[in-house]
């Protein structure tokens, strides 16, 4: 049997494009808001033209992001909806560490922990979208207040640390499962990373007519 016939479709290419796209907005973001938040690191303003230019764009990716990720969020919210076999996975995070996943409630489409990274990014590009156009001067100055600026700024300083370091563990885990990466890049999984990983889901796509 080929190895195509042994995949099991997980992505289509369309939610592939939309998450490639939150992926290297995100990145971007991470950078261009480094470049600005300390002089240390004002060198990274380099990779968008200069200080100026880095000031200008940074909103606007925002701006994509932000409507990147709600596509992400509308595809994939009722999958993400926690349950009580969620609570179990977190309880027995060890044996899932050490790879002893037998005998554990069997995990469907995602698994607590990527549930938990999509509802801890979901709230905090919710408070990074809100606090970063109380921020915009260019074109919301007038409605904004210098206290409102002052907290908004250390709330997208904190939110966007969050952020990042829940990608990062994002990235980490892709990369620790073997096989992982593979879904965002072909848009399929092996038969043997879905019935290891998430046997109830593949037990659903199997049983499609």
């Amino acid at each position: 049997m080929s190895e195509d016939r042994k995949a099991v479709a997980r992505y289509t290419t369309a939610a592939r494009i939309n998450h490639w796209i939150t992926a290297g907005s995100l990145i971007l973001l991470a950078l261009s808001g480094m470049a600005l938040f300390h002089p240390s690191l004002f060198f990274l303003t380099n990779l968008f033209g200069g200080g100026q230019a880095t000031r200008a764009i940074h909103p606007w990716i925002g701006v994509v992001l932000a409507i990147s990720f709600l596509g992400l969020f509308f595809r994939f919210v009722t999958l993400n909806f926690w349950n009580r076999d969620d609570t179990i996975w977190m309880k027995n995070l060890g044996k899932v560490i050490n790879d002893k996943e037998e005998g554990m409630p069997e995990v469907g489409k995602y698994n607590a922990g990527q549930k938990l990274v999509f509802w801890g990014q979901s709230i905090l590009i919710l408070l990074l979208f809100g606090s970063g156009i109380v921020l915009w001067d260019v074109y919301f100055e007038d409605y904004t207040t210098v206290d409102q600026k002052r907290l908004s700024a250390v709330i997208h300083a904190l939110c966007a640390i969050g952020a990042i370091l829940i990608w990062i563990v994002h990235v980490y885990a892709a990369i620790w499962v073997k096989g992982t990466l593979r879904a965002m890049t072909r848009g399929s999984v092996t038969r043997g990373w879905s019935w290891k990983h998430h046997r109830k889901w593949f037990r659903q796509e199997v049983e499609k007519p």
